[in-house]
């Protein structure tokens, strides 16, 4: 079986960064990890990228992100939550299935590919990307990981309370490829970017409307750490 993830991009108004910092750290992400199926959580601040932070929880099973337990937390966050989430911004966010995985370590530096599909070239993009893509990546000196992620758009689009206390529509990135590597930053992100430059993007049905963002470690929560 495949695991699951939830993936969120967001920006913090400057005035809340230190509420923000506080909250994720001490509540938010022990809270998180503390959910039957949730295995880690992690946070990344911006090198190079579009939206200032990029969060990652991997889950046992895809079923896990649409499962009760966790839409329980999200229908019911606490007063803390709901005062850090009004400085959030420009948010996307992804219920995610971890379609394939080369290499189980953990990276310092992190590429995120947010992107869609043209029509009809779905079942194209998955092969090609799983297949040669995810090969080369992997191989790839100071290349610790490489994933795909497929959302559930369905689970993805359920608004619930800390999204109606934002105020603000999420977006729901469909494909997510994210590459964690131990390597000189500049290295791994000329490298990538030069990999998924605008002609290789158009061979590989990426529409021309993705982003491919560079984000540094911060913080790891795991749940045996949480309570």
């Amino acid at each position: 079986m495949n695991c699951g993830a939830v993936a969120i991009w967001h920006d913090i108004a400057p005035e809340g960064l230190a509420e923000f910092h506080a909250w994720h750290g001490e509540e938010h992400m022990p809270e998180r990890v503390g959910i039957p199926g949730f295995v880690r959580g992690r946070r990344f601040v911006a090198i190079e990228a579009d939206l200032g932070y990029f969060n990652l929880y991997d889950t046992a099973s895809p079923e896990v992100v649409n499962g009760p337990d966790y839409k329980a937390r999200l229908d019911n966050p606490t007063p803390r939550t709901l005062s850090a989430v009004r400085h959030f911004r420009n948010v996307a966010r992804s219920l995610c299935e971890i379609v394939a995985r080369t290499g189980d370590a953990q990276g310092g530096v992190v590429a995120t590919l947010r992107h869609d599909v043209a029509d009809g070239r779905d079942a194209e993009h998955i092969e090609r990307m799983t297949g040669q893509v995810m090969r080369g990546l992997a191989a790839m000196p100071g290349v610790a990981s490489v994933a795909l992620l497929v959302a559930d758009k369905a689970a993805s689009s359920y608004v619930n309370a800390e999204q109606r206390a934002r105020g603000a529509a999420n977006r729901v990135p469909p494909y997510i490829l994210v590459v964690e590597g131990w390597c000189e930053e500049e290295a791994f992100i000329r490298h990538l970017q030069g990999h998924f430059n605008a002609a290789a993007c158009a061979e590989l049905a990426i529409s021309t409307e993705h982003s491919l963002g560079f984000y540094r470690h911060q913080l790891t929560v795991n749940p045996a750490t949480s309570t």
